[in-house]
């Protein structure tokens, strides 16, 4: 057994104990403070809407720094939690819809999760979400991001430098734009996405990985950041509630640049990102690796005035190229993403989205677009911190799926369409 498995085996165990006791914890998370509640902060001052994973600067900068932010307050617990529910309806019934789902029309509790979420000590925190399956009935551990970070000077300029020990590649990203965080958000069980063609960054190997990663933000603009991850044994994945996979993640490398430009009223971002990987698609010894090397690059642009009107356009394109073990044979697969939103008084929201997915396959196609409008009642600046509203928010959506490609195919590709309501809370 090697010293990463050894450390990543614990590392796992110790995930686990911390989202059980989150568990034990959770018939109080009404009276439990939020990220909110540890910085005496409102939503809407780190997350654009009042709601969800899009942040604002704030929020940026709360994450760099590891989560530990406070308002000087002890005793606060971080411990919090998050249900969403929903209803599903496609164009056409789903002549093979998947365990715990119908052919159409799909009432469901998508997913409840618990959070060790916020500041452990002064120079570190967490994000640790172990999340229950309503459509698969099965509770396992979701994203995971353990921090430490220390402010610093470097050549006379203020800087941060951390490290971050996670599950799934991006989900440290302090911009929280790249795919595993992309809109919209929250999605359906029962549609479609944006198809079954996917990277291996977005998503491929999703908590099924440890990873660890050293960054610095440089004078509030520069951001830096290298890491590595290794596939979690067999047994870890099943206690963590992951299931079997076959599949085991070899040498590899993430890496990450942005630039970030605060102007207060308004704020701009730009960023590169990769993964090289080798992943062998049977644990058996001896048995050849896919390469992988995706490469990505991002940004978006945000308006905050004085926050009563709120817009930001968000882009991002990922290539991938895969070199086959046993054949030699590659392939690629691109990813394009572009959306907008718009946010009233940090309450009512429209958003719009395209998503294109092509590739060296013809079955990789798949495009289309993405409208969503939302409520958001709670969270806005001028909650008092004490509020009991501030331990809790709310999200009540509609999205509408449009595909004029799907899996390579433009006849019936309409089929697709889908509708989906839906309520996320947080608490």
């Amino acid at each position: 057994m090697t010293l990463f498995h050894r450390v990543g085996t614990r590392s796992a165990r110790l995930m686990k104990v911390a989202a059980l006791a989150a568990l034990l914890a959770a018939s109080q998370a009404h009276a439990l403070p939020s990220f909110a509640r540890q910085t005496g902060m409102d939503c809407a001052g780190c997350h654009i809407g009042a709601f969800g994973p899009q942040l604002t600067p704030a929020g940026i900068k709360f994450k760099l720094g590891g989560y530990t932010d406070s308002d000087g307050q002890e005793g606060k617990l971080p411990l919090s939690g998050m249900v969403l529910g929903s209803w599903t309806n496609t164009k056409a019934d789903n002549a093979e819809p998947g365990a715990g789902l119908k052919a159409n029309n799909n009432l469901k509790l998508d997913e409840a999760s618990i959070f060790l979420a916020g500041r452990l000590t002064e120079h570190m925190g967490a994000f640790v979400q172990a999340t229950y399956d309503g459509v698969e009935k099965k509770t396992s551990l979701d994203q995971t991001d353990l921090r430490y970070a220390r402010s610093v000077e470097i050549g006379g300029k203020d800087a941060i430098v951390g490290l971050s020990v996670n599950n799934n590649p991006g989900v440290q990203d302090p911009f929280n734009t790249m795919p595993v965080w992309s809109f919209p958000y929250v999605k359906s069980k029962a549609g479609y996405e944006a198809g079954e063609a996917a990277s291996l960054i977005n998503g491929g190997l999703e908590g099924r990985v440890l990873g660890a990663s050293a960054y610095t933000f440089f004078d509030n603009a520069y951001y830096a950041e290298l890491g590595s991850y290794r596939s979690m044994s067999p047994a870890a994945q099943k206690h963590l509630g992951l299931g079997d996979d076959s599949n085991k993640l070899g040498g590899n490398a993430y890496w990450r640049l942005g630039w970030l430009k605060d102007l207060k009223s308004q704020a701009f971002q730009l960023g590169l990102f990769g993964w090289n990987a080798k992943l062998q698609p049977d644990r058996s010894s001896g048995n050849p690796q896919d390469q992988y090397r995706d490469l990505g690059i991002d940004g978006s642009y945000q308006f905050l005035g004085t926050r009563e009107h709120v817009a930001t356009v968000n882009a991002s394109f990922v290539n991938q190229h895969k070199t086959a073990g046993d054949s030699g044979d590659s392939s690629r697969l691109r990813e394009a993403r572009l959306n907008g939103s718009y946010h009233y008084n940090q309450t009512w929201g429209g958003s719009a989205g395209l998503f294109s997915t092509h590739g060296s396959s013809p079955t990789d196609a798949t495009t289309g677009y993405l409208l969503q409008t939302d409520w958001t009642p709670w969270g806005k600046e001028g909650h008092s911190a004490a509020s009991p509203l501030d331990a809790a928010n709310l999200r009540l959506g509609a999205q509408y799926w449009v595909y004029d490609k799907f899996s390579g195919e433009s006849a019936g590709a309409k089929d697709h369409n889908t509708l989906y309501l839906f309520a996320w809370t947080s608490f």
